[in-house]
């Protein structure tokens, strides 16, 4: 009976360690994705996010994006005032900054256009 007692003690003391390791791996897992910069989608689709909750406009699309050396800088393309005909609404650019985490710190509408017109650009030539 004393070897049974044993090798059930045994069994529980392995069980103990091995659920206690579970735990130690599980939270250095926790540890290490909660220090993980996130991927440059991650960045874009929180920065489309965080702009939409401060302005109340939805991107429409991100027409550039840089890494910088205090985080990302983006500009994106916001519908402000929809019209009829759609070549006539009203967008405009918004210059983004992000921490290196992707945080919003900072944005500022640079540009205003209509939907239907093209930037003007002038010909080398003429």
């Amino acid at each position: 009976m004393s070897n049974t007692k044993n090798t059930e003690e045994s069994q529980d003391s392995q069980e103990s360690q091995d659920s206690q390791d579970s735990q130690k791996s599980r939270k250095q897992t926790d540890n290490n994705t909660s220090t993980k910069r996130p991927s440059p989608m991650e960045v874009l689709r929180q920065a489309r996010g965080q702009l939409a909750e401060l302005t109340g406009m939805e991107a429409e699309s991100v027409s550039s994006f840089e890494r910088t050396e205090g985080g990302w800088a983006l500009e994106v393309e916001v519908l402000e005032l929809e019209r009829v005909p759609d070549t006539m609404s009203l967008m405009a650019s918004y210059q983004v900054e992000l921490d290196p985490d992707g945080q919003l710190t900072g944005y500022r509408r640079v540009r205003r256009y209509e939907r239907g017109r093209a930037d003007a650009r002038r010909s080398g030539g003429r």
